[in-house]
């Protein structure tokens, strides 16, 4: 006698779930509209979602690769010891690609410019939007600035001779040097470095006017001192970066070698900005999706209740109560809402991951805490979408509609 209430419990739970399977199997094109609307919500919100986990990470690298976000200088120029200790506390702050820059005055078919000596490798990896036409400077070979290149009259595989302008105006006794009668300055010697130009930078911006020599090359003709300018790419977030900056400048202010750092805002506000715009048009597609899933599942399920109305009429006569019909109704509504899910997870991922690889080349992973919330915000829009259609079903008459029958 005591296992009674249990086995009716567990009979009454079995037809419970018996009678929303055969409501789904005899409406299955109000029940499969109903799962695509969710499916729909579903994978949109899991797509966008997993994007914006992708994209501002994928941003900043692509950001980085525009150039540094974080400049050092020295007046006097870098000793090694220096340079070694600003990239310490760089890399200790963050993950950073670096290049050194240093500059030298010289005179290139007698015309007066600036020469860069760089490791290329350095360079060209803190720099990958460069456009470079030709190659990048090796042992024996320059490469000019676009705006260099164009006044000079050069192209690549054209050679030029590039001597240092060393303010020869005076002798070592003191006597001006006379040359056919004319005074004679570094500008106008001839005299220097033969070497070919592999390739032509062409940036848009103040690197198109520089000349760009290897390290080893441009100490060869200049002697050998540290670089003037040290660059940095840091994975350093806006706030961090910041403080970094100013570490660097209290340690600059108290070294040997002063020097001074600058951030590169218009990097980091570029950076902040369009990945803020990206948020918004994903939150609004998402707010948009979402809606359109509530619209949906509630006018689906406002025409299984309209097609169940004898049904409802029928069993409000035995004695079912509003709460036990409204409790069918929201289960059914949950359960499409969980296949809806599930499945709109599925296809979700499979867009995000096919859209980060084309467009990032970036493998994204499935994260389950994230498909779970998602299928959670299927069941509870189609819950949510029912509440009328629900309502309007418990206050059916049973005697209108049995005497409509």
């Amino acid at each position: 006698m005591a296992d009674r209430p249990h086995t009716a419990g567990a009979g009454n739970r079995a037809m419970f779930w018996k009678m929303i399977l055969f409501a789904g199997v005899r409406r299955r094109g109000q029940a499969a509209m109903a799962v695509l609307c969710a499916t729909l919500g579903a994978a949109t919100l899991l797509c966008l979602a997993t994007i914006c986990l992708v994209v501002p990470a994928q941003m900043s690298i692509e950001l980085r690769s525009y150039g540094a976000n974080l400049i050092v200088t020295a007046d006097g120029g870098f000793d090694d010891a220096t340079v070694a200790s600003v990239t310490r506390t760089v890399e200790q702050a963050a993950p950073a690609k670096h290049a050194s820059y240093r500059y030298e005055s010289v005179r290139i078919n007698s015309a007066p410019y600036t020469l860069a000596g760089i490791d290329a490798q350095d360079v060209h990896a803190l720099n990958r939007h460069w456009n470079v036409d030709g190659d990048w400077p090796s042992a024996g070979n320059v490469m000019m600035g676009r705006d260099v290149a164009d006044g000079l009259g050069v192209k690549v595989g054209s050679s030029v001779t590039i001597g240092m302008r060393d303010g020869d105006e005076d002798t070592d006794s003191g006597e001006e040097q006379l040359r056919n009668g004319r005074r004679s300055t570094s500008i106008l010697d001839t005299d220097g470095v033969r070497m070919r130009v592999v390739g032509i930078v062409d940036t848009g911006g103040a690197e198109d006017s520089f000349v760009y020599m290897s390290d080893s090359d441009l100490g060869s003709l200049a002697g050998v001192r540290g670089a003037d300018v040290l660059e940095f790419a840091s994975e350093c977030t806006d706030d961090d970066l910041t403080a970094l900056t100013g570490r660097l400048q209290q340690a600059g202010s108290a070294n040997m070698v002063s020097y001074r750092a600058h951030q590169v805002t218009r990097m980091t506000a570029s950076n902040a900005r369009i990945i803020t715009m990206l948020h918004m048009l994903f939150g609004v597609v998402s707010i948009v999706a979402l809606a359109l899933t509530l619209v949906g599942v509630s006018t689906t399920m406002s025409s299984i209740v309209s097609r169940r109305r004898s049904e409802i009429g029928l069993r409000r006569a035995l004695g079912a109560t509003s709460r036990s019909i409204a409790g069918e109704f929201l289960v059914e509504s949950a359960v499409y809402g969980v296949a809806g899910g599930v499945i709109g997870c599925a296809i979700g991922y499979g867009i995000a991951y096919a859209l980060c690889a084309q467009v990032f080349d970036r493998r994204v992973g499935f994260s389950w805490w994230l498909a779970a919330l998602c299928v959670l915000v299927s069941v509870a829009l189609a819950v949510i979408a029912s509440i009328g259609p629900v309502r309007r079903a418990t206050r059916i008459d049973p005697a209108v509609v049995l005497r409509e029958e």
